[in-house]
């Protein structure tokens, strides 16, 4: 199947063809790009794509060669471009699901064409790594891919800030979400493997030399880039704000999980077979007030471990949000026994789980 996507602003075209989304350029344009493939800063590039690696739902990535490289230098020729005037990023997410986002301000225009998911590669930047190694590694996919096109010309240097600014707008979008990093219990930043493409347009009588958070051109790449991010989450995994309404999506990070919280309810209360449990814990855990308060309850343990409220701060202010709960849903009050990350979490499953057992009764 062959689609003919959209045209920018620069007059390239953008097309869907053998898993990929490719921008073919009209004219000469300086590109910047992340990936190890003909990645780096080149001014001769006939075009720039993103690839969908998998191989069926499920499945890993395909590798065509040994080394990425080599595998995308055949990517390159099934699309029928010449490997070496092309630069490319593969993802695991699905092509159908790209989000395009395009914003002018004047004669500027700014887009931003994203694929992306972070349920399963999400993190946050300094969780505990687990590859090094000097060589490329076969089999890596980008999750979280960018290409920004900005009709406008600019220095390289102009091209890296606007690279920074894409991050910024990135990571902005997933801490608006508050998806929680699957190595660690922080909020997650990106994916391990994201991947951005930066085309400027140096036809353009549009000359900008700033692309920073007090110029237009930054405005609008944090704009398109934290929409499309946005949006392109939402096709790919359903992470929207609707999803995260959820208590157990907040505490997911810190190890809260259902079948945990269960296996402590039937060791206290006993006697409710499981589906019933997690029919009302699904029912609970989406309730406002249950919802309003754990996310307080939640951000006082993230301020805890940045350093930004003591012990005594946390345990006085986590002990008002329990009584609140426990005053609203007419159950005894939970003392917290310990101002520790594992003494919040043991309360505040106690406190739910009473609840639980009381709605069931």
């Amino acid at each position: 199947m062959s689609e003919h996507i959209c045209t920018l602003s620069t007059g390239d075209k953008v097309y869907f063809y053998d898993k990929s989304i490719v921008i073919f350029f009209q004219g000469p344009r300086k590109v910047l790009s992340t990936s190890v493939y003909n990645g780096g800063y080149h001014e001769d590039y006939k075009a720039v794509y993103n690839y969908d690696g998998k191989q069926g739902s499920g499945m890993p990535c395909e590798m065509l060669a040994d080394t990425y490289v080599g595998h995308m230098t055949l990517i390159s020729e099934r699309l029928a471009i010449d490997p070496k005037l092309v630069t490319g990023m593969a993802t695991a997410a699905s092509m159908e699901n790209v989000v395009v986002e395009t914003m002018s301000y004047q004669n500027l225009t700014v887009t931003a064409i994203v694929t992306g998911g972070i349920e399963t590669n999400g993190g946050r930047v300094g969780d505990p790594a687990t590859y090094f190694h000097p060589v490329e590694k076969p089999g890596r996919c980008g999750t979280i891919n960018i290409m920004l096109v900005l009709d406008t010309d600019m220095p390289p240097g102009t091209m890296a800030r606007a690279l920074v600014t894409c991050t910024e707008a990135k990571t902005a979008a997933i801490q608006e979400l508050l998806a929680g990093s699957n190595y660690s219990n922080g909020l997650a930043t990106g994916s391990g493997t994201d991947q951005t493409i930066i085309v400027a347009n140096p036809e353009s009588e549009l000359y900008l030399e700033g692309a920073g958070k007090h110029d237009k051109l930054g405005e609008l790449i944090g704009k398109t880039v934290k929409k499309a991010v946005k949006g392109a989450l939402n096709e790919q995994a359903g992470l929207n704000p609707t999803k995260q309404h959820d208590v157990f999506r907040r505490l997911k990070r810190f190890g809260v999980l259902p079948n945990l919280v269960w296996k402590e309810y039937r060791e206290q209360h006993g006697n409710t077979i499981k589906p019933v449990y997690l029919l009302a814990i699904e029912e609970l855990g989406r309730e406002k007030l249950m919802l309003t308060y754990t996310s307080l309850y939640v951000h006082l343990l993230d301020q805890f471990l940045w350093e930004l409220l003591d012990a005594e701060e946390l345990e006085q202010a986590g002990q008002s949000l329990l009584d609140l709960l426990a005053e609203h849903y007419q159950v005894e009050r939970v003392l917290i026994q310990a101002a520790t990350l594992e003494g919040m979490l043991t309360s505040w499953k106690q406190l739910f789980n009473s609840i639980v057992a009381a709605k069931l009764a």
